[in-house]
């Protein structure tokens, strides 16, 4: 299987995230979230920050369902996957605030600039 690479570029600099090549295009700024990963990929929310401990590359919530064909955030999809030592009780509260957290169904806002390139 060939792996996606995808280079972002923003003013000045140039990243390469690597994506799953099943993985949907980026959708335009404000169309509705379409698991594409790539600002997940790029860059961790400030949740992501947290869940991740890091402030640059990918986050470690950003988790590929083979099912659905798409990234999603595991802190809604998983998060006891994401956080092992999370009690179950909480599962369900950390997905609902999770989801106001990420901002879910309010489109797109990633306004990296997309390339494709794809590895043999």
């Amino acid at each position: 299987m060939s792996s996606s690479r995808r280079e972002f570029r923003s003013s000045a600099t140039a990243q390469i995230i690597h994506l799953h090549p099943d993985a949907p295009a980026k959708p335009g700024t404000g169309q509705a979230c379409n698991g594409c990963g790539v600002c997940c990929a790029a860059e961790p929310c400030p949740l992501g920050v947290l869940v991740s401990g890091r402030r640059h590359g990918a986050c470690k919530a950003l988790l590929w369902s083979e099912a659905e064909g798409r990234y999603r955030c595991g802190m809604v999809s998983a998060p006891g996957q994401v956080l092992p030592w999370l009690p179950r009780v909480l599962h369900g509260p950390v997905r609902r605030g999770t989801l106001r957290w990420i901002s879910a169904a309010s489109g797109c806002d990633a306004t990296l600039e997309v390339g494709d390139t794809l590895l043999g």
